[in-house]
């Protein structure tokens, strides 16, 4: 690895006349310490890995950059730091297209009390120089008009979207929560969305499950849906498959996919469901309704509790009636659902905090989300074995 140095002040995006400091202007004077790309790579392949934070404009960044990196144009990379990076003492790597732009952002952020601050020297195009390689991006002009809320989002972009294109979640139920929620994961571009649902379209559905239409009525509900999504977004791919999940099934249902939404109405799916997703290793977004109440949970094998840890023996039937006696608010499944959507997006990209661990609980009536803890339960019938 090359030591950091001060800079030569011939290199970057165009020949520079005047040290860095002076071209740093008013983000006052600071000794610039440079890494070349090989040396870079080292450490983002180390044990304490730096920060990578993208100074170039919109465009560029669309057309390009470094796997993880975070992105502040130059000129606002003052402003947005703080949120991006709170800890001044983080090691952070900033670079641009040459180096130029880099310099004057490393200057401005020790400035700032940024402690551990390196330019890439020759920027992206020396890293490129090197054979190094760029985060994958979306694919098309059209993709990134798509998604270019997506892509302007920090810690998401043209990385972020790329993963989803690649993704394959599995919603459980095409009904209330199972709407809403294959809109947005469509709307957002998981790659393949698989749907499970036995089910016909009824009108008292129409009340609440968002993707059907009148017309649709009297159709199978992942026939419905399919077509929905397909017409949304031709991205993706859509899985009908017009089955109950069962004990027996649900195995080769589950197999496959990296995310799944329960989104099921009945306790027996439930626990199926829970048994085949800990056996493949794949995490649970759990939703349920109830009048004008949700809950809202995400259940990771060998990492947090299970459904059977929050429900270790089956509630009777009175205690939990199914809408079509106890009804059901259709707001509210929407609400939850587009959370489960959100939750299931935060696990493909492993952003944020996932609900491990904790239940949300939405009282609409109250207009009050509250949360509990939701521990793991050692004698877990289902989980205690699963490391």
């Amino acid at each position: 690895m090359r030591p950091a140095r001060t800079r030569d002040n011939t290199e970057g995006d165009r020949t520079v006349a005047q040290p860095v400091t002076q071209q740093a202007g008013e983000f006052g004077r600071a000794t610039l310490r440079e890494i070349d790309a090989g040396g870079a790579d080292s450490l983002l392949h180390s044990a304490t890995p730096p920060t990578l934070v993208d100074v170039r404009e919109q465009h560029e960044w669309d057309a390009g950059h470094l796997a993880g990196a975070l992105h502040a144009p130059v000129d606002s990379v003052a402003t947005m730091i703080h949120g991006l990076v709170p800890n001044p003492e983080t090691p952070l790597v900033v670079y641009c297209a040459h180096g130029v732009r880099s310099a004057r952002a490393a200057v401005a952020l020790g400035a700032l009390g940024y402690t551990n601050v390196q330019s890439l020297a020759g920027g992206i195009v020396a890293w490129e120089e090197a054979g190094l390689p760029l985060a994958p991006t979306a694919r098309t002009d059209a993709q990134h008009a798509r998604y270019a809320r997506h892509l302007a989002l920090p810690g998401f972009g043209a990385e972020g979207q790329a993963r989803l294109l690649r993704a394959r979640v599995l919603i459980l139920g095409a009904g209330g929560l199972g709407s809403p929620a294959a809109l947005y994961l469509a709307a957002a571009g998981v790659g393949t969305l698989r749907l499970v649902d036995f089910d016909t379209v009824d009108i008292s559905n129409l009340q609440r499950q968002v993707i059907h239409t009148t017309s649709g009525v009297g159709t199978a509900k992942v026939a419905s849906a399919a077509n929905q999504l397909r017409a949304l977004n031709p991205d993706i791919q859509v899985e009908a498959i017009n089955e109950r999940l069962t004990a027996d099934n649900a195995g080769a249902l589950t197999n496959g996919m990296e995310v799944i939404l329960d989104c099921t109405d009945t306790f027996d799916a439930r626990y199926a469901l829970n048994r085949a997703a800990l056996a493949a290793r794949i995490p649970v977004v759990h939703a349920s309704v109830y009048r004008y109440e949700a809950r809202l949970t995400v259940f990771t094998p060998g990492s947090g509790p299970c459904y059977r840890c929050m429900h270790a023996t089956e509630p009777i039937a009175e205690a939990a009636p199914a809408c079509d006696v106890a009804g059901v608010l259709g707001s509210v499944p929407g609400v939850f659902g587009a959370l489960q959507a959100t939750e299931a997006i935060k696990l493909l990209l492993g952003i944020g905090a996932p609900l491990v661990g904790r239940i949300m609980l939405w009282d609409a009536l109250d207009a009050r989300f509250d949360e509990m803890r939701l521990q793991r339960d050692p004698a877990c019938a289902d989980c205690s074995t699963v490391q």
